[in-house]
């Protein structure tokens, strides 16, 4: 991660909450891209994955609770009773969970590739 990046982390309050519930839920591979001047949608990215369909749905939901106890309201919630993906909206900061085999299809890391990494476990992982 680049030192640019983070900062991008460190100073935004809402990536730092999300970065850390994810990982207090064991989220797996967290990937954080920065979209600002690539889409008109939104301006971060965070991309994780979960070991099973539960453990998506539970990731999902804790996410979800957590985020509104501290004053973040979604947009929107996708795909949360299935398992096997969900995503959140909250503005500025889009987050995807998918269980692995369906992230590996969407490959959101390839589409978006153009993108700065804000952060990327995968890297730290292989390291």
């Amino acid at each position: 991660m680049s030192e640019n990046h983070a900062k991008v982390l460190q100073d935004d309050n809402k990536l730092s909450l999300i970065k850390d519930l994810l990982e207090d839920k064991k989220a797996e591979d967290l990937v954080m891209l920065d979209l600002r001047g690539l889409s008109s949608v939104t301006d971060t990215l965070v991309v994780a994955s979960g070991h099973s369909d539960r453990h998506v749905q539970a990731v999902s939901e804790s996410l979800a609770q957590e985020m509104k106890k501290r004053g973040y309201m979604p947009l929107g919630i996708e795909g949360l009773k299935g398992g096997r993906w969900a995503l959140l909206d909250y503005g500025d900061v889009i987050v995807h969970i998918f269980y692995q085999e369906i992230r590996l299809h969407y490959d959101l890391e390839g589409v978006w590739r153009d993108a700065p990494v804000i952060l990327d476990q995968r890297q730290e992982l292989d390291s």
